[in-house]
């Protein structure tokens, strides 16, 4: 929390006289609680919960052209060339709301949305520490993750592994969300 933030909790507390107190005029119980508020702000927003999870009925398709695109490898050129063609479909539409575009991971695909591979399939190869950066640059336009809970719990992965983003978040099953997602309309690629 910041000085500022911390300084109008206060004044909000104690009414605007405070801007003429002195520190020794302050109501201590204002200042520990404000002091705590900012304490239990500043754990809340640190701790690296892991995504929500979605039902298949919470994901709707919102804009006229709509894709899913289907990972479930783990070879990170092609993981590279499945952001390349994002980037490539957004850059098209002069307005990022006018494409909505999904990633539906799962099996080794969900390896490129954790912030380390230690206890995994893949704990003996290299993470390239850029690619998760990439995937950051085309959630601005507005890409959604979707990881696969089945996939989680069959190769017994730490959720609380899952990079700590807004566009992240869990389904049931990554292939059922696929099927899900062209019921409603969403095209579907798949890069190989």
């Amino acid at each position: 929390m910041t000085a500022a933030l911390l300084r109008d909790l206060l004044y909000a507390q104690l009414g605007n006289g405070l801007k003429e107190q002195t520190m020794t005029d302050f109501d201590r119980r204002a200042v520990v609680g404000g002091l705590t508020v900012a304490g239990l702000a500043a754990v809340s927003t640190s701790a690296n919960a892991a995504p929500s999870m979605l039902k298949l009925a919470d994901i709707k398709k919102e804009a006229d052209v709509a894709c899913v695109y289907h990972c479930d490898f783990g070879e990170t050129p092609r993981f590279a060339q499945v952001l390349n063609n994002i980037s490539n479909h957004y850059s098209v539409y002069g307005n990022p709301l006018e494409v909505q575009l999904a990633i539906v991971a799962h099996s080794a695909g969900v390896r490129y949305f954790l912030t380390d591979w230690v206890g995994s399939p893949w704990k003996d190869e290299a993470l390239d520490p850029g690619i998760f950066e990439r995937v950051q640059n085309v959630a601005k336009d507005g890409l959604k993750v979707y990881l696969c809970d089945i996939t989680f719990q069959r190769l017994k992965l730490d959720r609380a592994k899952v990079r700590n983003a807004e566009f992240i978040s869990f389904v049931p099953s990554g292939v059922a969300t696929v099927a899900a997602l062209q019921s409603k309309g969403f095209g579907y690629i798949k890069i190989g």
